[in-house]
């Protein structure tokens, strides 16, 4: 009687790690045992039992995924990322508000591993950006947020001045506060040409969300529509890339603003 595929897929580690061994291409069984650390005799049943179930084949020495196999193996490798950067904190997870990220990002939310979450002081909270900057200059700040934080004026001066190009969404709420209180400022910095603004017209429902050359943070909100401190900071470049479609997502429904 066969294996649920499932059975199959997830109650061997071994039979797992094949596949996911195999996604990269046909390998020889040596280089299986070396990659899995492993003897001949105990991994040959588990690649036995995948072939039955016609998610391998081999000829000769030589192992490879059939496209039954193919089809399967990216479901799980998406799977297994997702649950993995999901381990990182569970709890942060599951008592968030992250409905503001697309179904499709969503679904890609495997490509934020190695990620961190990080629950500093509120003062620390407003530095988090220069923090990271004074380690590294980025050539390009992309932002969207519901807030500026208290020293954004000299923060985005210090930025202008060291060249870094900034594309900012904001809120509507956002857009016409700051241009009220700040109107001289604001009008300066649209004139330097290293500063790019734009009007989110819908409901921006998370704190802020940015990434530049070599880092990416996100603050949600709580499931209860509170405030916390507490931050998702990444560094990988599939994070950064994953970033840049989610910003590109929340820039097709803004406005430009050239002037004030």
């Amino acid at each position: 009687m066969k294996k649920r595929l499932l059975d199959v897929i997830f109650a061997s580690d071994k039979r797992k790690n094949v596949l996911l061994l195999l996604q990269n291409g046909p390998q020889e069984m040596d280089a299986l045992l070396n990659s899995l650390h492993t003897k001949r005799q105990a991994l040959l049943p588990q690649t036995k039992v995948l072939e039955e179930h016609h998610l391998v084949f081999h000829n000769d020495d030589i192992y490879e995924l059939t496209t039954l196999g193919k089809m399967i193996v990216d479901k799980v490798r998406s799977l297994i990322e997702s649950t993995e950067v999901l381990d990182v904190d569970i709890d942060y997870w599951g008592t968030h508000d992250f409905d503001f990220i697309p179904s499709d990002l969503l679904e890609r939310i495997g490509e934020l591993r190695d990620n961190e979450i990080i629950n500093p002081p509120l003062i620390e909270l407003y530095e988090v950006h220069k923090t990271y900057h004074e380690i590294k200059t980025p050539e390009y700040v992309y932002s969207i947020g519901n807030i500026f934080y208290p020293n954004y004026q000299s923060r985005f001066i210090e930025m202008i001045d060291n060249k870094i190009t900034i594309h900012y969404i904001v809120s509507e709420n956002l857009f016409n506060k700051v241009r009220n209180e700040s109107y001289e400022h604001l009008k300066h910095f649209l004139e330097t040409g290293y500063f790019n603004l734009y009007v989110y017209h819908k409901k921006i429902n998370f704190l802020f969300f940015t990434f530049d050359d070599y880092h990416l943070v996100m603050n949600p909100l709580k499931k209860d529509g509170n405030v916390d401190n507490t931050y998702i900071i990444c560094n990988t470049e599939d994070a950064l890339n994953w970033g840049k479609e989610l910003f590109d997502y929340y820039l097709r429904d803004s406005t430009p603003i050239t002037r004030v």
